[in-house]
């Protein structure tokens, strides 16, 4: 009897902590993600002269060293609110740099993205130098892999998941089930949360949240760009791999920057 009155007492207590738990969790439906997207100029611009000889390219580099800080840092906002989410780039950001050799597509994106998960869509506004591109296509299916690894991003616990894209490009993300909308920076989503954390370690470049701001989000706040030529990924692509043909080296970068 002793024994089933002390297995009885160590249900309850488990049943009452796990309930204490459930109680304790919160998980953000809706509200504001600000990001703090950082480039490595150092090494986009190293790589992006290297095997030239003509000294000019070095001199210029040792300048921009001089003058510029390693890293870039731009900032991007995140608003969602059920499975629909505007990604957009922080117009309050200073303007780029006027130098021709810090002229790196991936530190410069601007795209505007709109995603609807229900329906597996997004509408993009591209800035592709003097051109204006509204891209609607299907969200890209990512085989993300993922591991034990986490670590805490403004607040949030947060696990990591791996990913190649478009062949040949890695990707880290770290998404947090604390905030269940399936999306990220960018056209980044699939999860089983929000991604908090992203980085192109081969590209030098990371999105790290600073704050979620957990408010209402109106429908209106989530309109999608209606700006731009219409078209769809593929056709973008071939738009851009004919205007890139006579880019030589620097053609797969740009190329891979406005495929994001």
């Amino acid at each position: 009897m002793k024994t089933i009155i002390n297995h009885i007492l160590i249900l309850i207590i488990i049943l009452t902590c796990c309930n204490t738990f459930s109680q304790n969790d919160h998980f953000v439906q809706n509200g504001i993600i600000e990001f703090e997207k950082k480039s490595n100029m150092y090494a986009l611009i190293a790589k992006k002269i290297k095997g030239e000889t003509d000294s000019y390219y070095q001199l210029a580099f040792e300048s921009y060293k001089k003058n510029n800080p390693q890293f870039k840092t731009t900032k991007s906002i995140l608003s969602f609110s059920k499975n629909k989410s505007l990604y957009k780039w922080d117009e309050t950001n200073q303007s780029a740099s006027n130098s021709w050799i810090s002229d790196d597509a991936m530190a410069n994106l601007k795209n505007v993205i709109a995603t609807d998960l229900d329906t597996k869509t997004s509408i993009t506004q591209k800035n592709v130098y003097d051109n204006l591109y509204l891209v609607k296509d299907s969200l890209r299916k990512i085989d993300w892999k993922i591991t034990d690894e986490t670590r805490e991003i403004a607040g949030y616990e947060c696990r990591r998941a791996n990913a190649i894209i478009i062949d040949s490009v890695y990707v880290v993300a770290y998404y947090t089930i604390q905030i269940p909308f399936s999306g990220g920076p960018e056209s980044f989503t699939g999860l089983p949360g929000t991604i908090l954390g992203l980085a192109l370690p081969h590209e030098n470049i990371t999105w790290f949240a600073t704050k979620v701001t957990e408010i209402p989000v109106l429908e209106k706040d989530l309109a999608p760009p209606t700006k731009g030529k219409p078209t769809d990924n593929k056709e973008l692509n071939k738009t851009l791999l004919e205007a890139l043909k006579n880019w030589g080296k620097w053609a797969r970068k740009t190329l891979l920057a406005y495929s994001l």
